[in-house]
């Protein structure tokens, strides 16, 4: 028996099956200007677990981020009615990495599903990430394949995640936001104190076994999307810095083919000298040389100021977010 039970922990499940005790499933979600969403996300949640997940029991963590609209009066009433629902608020908007690190923190669960509380996340494909879970995966991922979003935002996306995989070859090519993850891969994550974070490229970092599911994203239908340009531009420049050292090694790149171009430019110059001829001379050629010299340097010493902020950021200790309430 002690063997099975063994063999059952590696696989994820199930410590839980061989104790004849129930799986409980930890959603977080954060929330931010989600008002007359987060009434319908509760109910596709509570039908999931009267239907297909009867065999298990679930909390919601709401996390509101700092909404202005009504968004903490629904989740109150939600609250009213419902027992296994955890509302948390913080004292300003932290951004939604911030309110999904408050909802790990506080969730008790085996599994614990982010999900966003915009309804574009299908709440029905938590019964398949929970059958790979019994499976054996320990990282459940819902990839986007397909999403409604103007053509911009896909190019950016594009480009972004382009990159990203560079340095994170295990990201999906539209990367993901909705995923499953075991309790120790829970609590793994949550033992890394670091600031300004990438949370995807964090849990692909940490090594469990994964699972994928591709999904398309649904178009919203209720209010709008409050996450605009400077924040997906934030968002992309901590998981950039946070997973990889592509923008230091841009930097030595730069710096070695510019001091190569120099050599071959002076070589340039002591050839010309011998043989008589006139190399380039002139305002234009000089200003040229000086303003993409000159651009270089301030791209270069924008990024290292990008990295010694976060080093600042880390080191002087500010919590991540600030809860003025747990309900």
């Amino acid at each position: 028996m002690d063997q099975v039970v063994n063999m059952l922990e590696e696989q994820g499940a199930a410590p839980l099956a061989a104790k004849g005790l129930r799986a409980k499933i930890s959603f977080v979600i954060a929330v931010y200007f989600n008002e007359k969403a987060l009434t319908i996300t509760h109910e596709e949640v509570q039908t999931l677990f009267r239907d297909k997940l009867s065999d298990c029991d679930y909390e919601i963590i709401f996390v509101d981020d700092g909404s202005r609209d009504n968004s903490l009066s629904e989740l109150l009433e939600i609250k009213s009615k419902d027992l296994n629902v955890t509302v948390l608020t913080f004292t300003r908007n932290f951004g939604q990495a911030a309110a999904m690190a408050a909802g790990f923190h506080h969730a008790t669960g085996d599994m614990i599903v982010n999900v966003s509380a915009d309804l574009q996340d299908p709440i029905e494909l938590v019964e398949q990430m929970v059958e790979q879970w019994r499976n054996g995966a320990e990282v459940v991922i819902a990839h986007r394949v397909a999403r409604n979003d103007p053509l911009s935002s896909k190019l950016l996306s594009w480009l972004a995640y382009g990159l990203l995989r560079l340095s994170v070859p295990q990201m999906p090519a539209g990367g993901f936001d909705y995923f499953l993850i075991d309790r120790r891969v829970m609590d793994a994550y949550n033992d890394i104190p670091a600031r300004n974070r990438f949370i995807q490229g964090d849990l692909l970092w940490l090594g469990y076994r994964i699972a994928l599911i591709p999904y398309a994203r649904r178009e919203r239908t209720i209010g709008r999307s409050r996450y605009n340009l400077w924040k997906k531009l934030k968002n992309f420049l901590d998981a950039l810095l946070d997973a990889s050292y592509l923008p230091i090694r841009f930097i030595s790149v730069c710096g070695v083919i510019t001091a190569f171009l120099g050599f071959l430019w002076g070589i340039t110059v002591v050839v010309a000298y011998l043989i008589g001829a006139t190399p380039p001379e002139g305002w234009a050629a000089l200003m040229i040389t000086v303003l993409l010299i000159g651009g270089m340097i301030m791209l270069m010493l924008g990024i290292i100021g990008e990295y010694v902020w976060r080093i600042f950021d880390q080191v002087r200790g500010k919590p991540p977010y600030v809860i003025r309430r747990k309900y």
